[in-house]
């Protein structure tokens, strides 16, 4: 059998396709299943690549056909092989690159190029009581391999905070079909309103450069059967000084104000962050002048030495590629240990501590206000009465009754006073009505009572 009469289903306008109709309406085609495991696949140019397809039917066959067609975009079908009952007659041009493999339609192609991506069709026809036929389509891909992609930046010098832009650039010798992705310490990077991507993906744009820019890049490069990332690359970002703060390792520092021992020699650092490192120089301030005393970022102050127990002192740091600058003032207090433990002390005092002395002075103040006012009125009286002659707050009146019941309206007050002359007094007459009561007690106080008539009630016993 020739190779005219593989091709003669085709010419018979491809595949019979009315022969093909035909048994579908009878409902024999369902009996022949080709199963391809995807329509899609990707090869790797230069590599063998095998496109398997399964068929099977449940029906008696004296005659299986199998035929492979490859076809590219806008062209017409070209014959590559085919078989009748396992005996392969391939296509002369084509008969060491493309290979069946029986008992099944499997192909095999060796090796893989470029020109050999498009679409390859299998049919398979089977032949009994009468014929059935089914074909599949797989469409292939050929790409190469991305070699690890390289990464340039520009300017390559480094460049100013806020002040200038930089460029990165993604760049891979070999590979087909290169998708890029760009990662920022190990996690993809996206745009935004400082980073700005090529079309294609391959340059990142990063305007204005700020320090949180500063990290690990690195480009993804991939296509369908290949990925590689280049090595990571650091950004130099010059920016500073921020955060400059001056300390010391011994003395107790309040704020601004360091306090150290007479004799105690002290050690400062200056610090800041910053790119390139900061320049630092000390400035110490006296009698309204200042003049710098050291360059560096620490400053060594030994107390016996200064004459003043109280000196101002100024950190000033300089990062000269960005030209910016930043200082910070602070004081240092001379004094003994004495005070110098008498300030930790204080320092050591909690709030908790403070607002239950503040409690207890209000609560003692307030009951001291409470009892002068309780007592300071029995003492008028006292002393009033006292000053009165002895006789008059000695009389002592028994009244068997009165006839007018007006006679003892009144208000009544009970007063307690030493007895002037310190001697126990005894009551001489027994206490009867309630005008006036005398009274004693074993410890020389006279307890009297006092009858406070309104001044209508006098006025009524005036006029009787």
């Amino acid at each position: 059998m020739g190779q005219d009469a593989f091709m003669e289903p085709f010419s018979n306008t491809f595949c019979d396709l009315q022969c093909n109709i035909y048994f579908l309406l009878l409902g024999i085609c369902s009996a022949l299943r080709l199963t391809v495991p995807s329509h899609t696949i990707h090869g790797i140019e230069g590599q063998p690549l095998h496109l398997t397809v399964d068929y099977n039917f449940n029906t008696t066959a004296s005659e299986i056909q199998i035929i492979w067609l490859f076809e590219k975009p806008q062209s017409i079908p070209k014959y590559l092989l085919g078989s009748v009952n396992q005996s392969v007659v391939p296509d002369l041009e084509y008969k060491h690159k493309f290979t069946l493999i029986p008992p099944n339609a499997s192909l095999m192609i060796n090796p893989l190029h470029v020109t050999d991506e498009g679409n390859y069709i299998v049919k398979v026809n089977v032949h009994g009581n009468g014929t059935i036929s089914a074909n599949q389509k797989i469409q292939v891909t050929v790409d190469v391999p991305v070699t690890k992609p390289a990464v340039q930046i520009e300017p390559s010098s480094g460049v100013v905070e806020y002040v200038g832009n930089m460029t990165l650039t993604c760049t891979v010798g070999k590979g087909t079909r290169i998708g890029y992705q760009w990662m920022k310490n190990g996690k993809p990077m996206h745009a935004s309103s400082s980073y700005t991507f090529s079309s294609n993906n391959d340059t990142l744009l990063i305007v204005p450069v700020m320090k949180e820019d500063m990290g690990n890049y690195s480009c993804l490069a991939t296509n369908p059967v290949s990925a590689m990332e280049s090595e990571i690359i650091a950004p130099t970002i010059f920016y500073g000084p921020y955060g400059l703060t001056v300390n010391s390792d011994k003395g107790l520092k309040v704020g601004e104000v360091f306090t150290v021992d007479i004799g105690e020699a002290i050690l400062f650092d200056c610090s800041a962050d910053s790119n390139p490192p900061n320049t630092y120089s000390w400035i110490r301030r006296a009698d309204n002048t200042t003049h710098v005393i050291k360059y560096g970022p620490h400053l060594e102050v030994l107390s016996e030495k200064v004459a003043q127990t109280t000196v101002d002192y100024m950190c000033c740091a300089y990062n000269n590629v960005t030209g910016k600058r930043d200082e910070t003032h602070f004081t240092v207090i001379i004094t003994s240990v004495g005070l110098e433990r008498l300030a930790q002390k204080g320092k050591s005092l909690s709030s908790l501590a403070v607002i239950t002395g503040i409690s207890l002075f209000f609560i003692l103040s307030m009951s001291l206000l409470f009892l002068w006012k309780r007592y300071r009125p029995h003492k008028v009286i006292q002393r009033k009465l006292q000053s009165r002659p002895g006789a008059d707050y000695r009389k002592a009146q028994t009244f068997s009754g009165h006839e007018n019941a007006m006679d003892d309206f009144g208000i009544y007050e009970f007063v307690a006073f030493p007895d002037p002359t310190g001697v126990p007094t005894v009551p001489n007459q027994p206490v009867s009505g309630s005008n006036f009561v005398q009274g004693q007690d074993l410890h020389s106080t006279i307890y009297e009572v006092i009858q406070h008539i309104p001044e209508q009630q006098e006025d009524h016993q005036e006029s009787t």
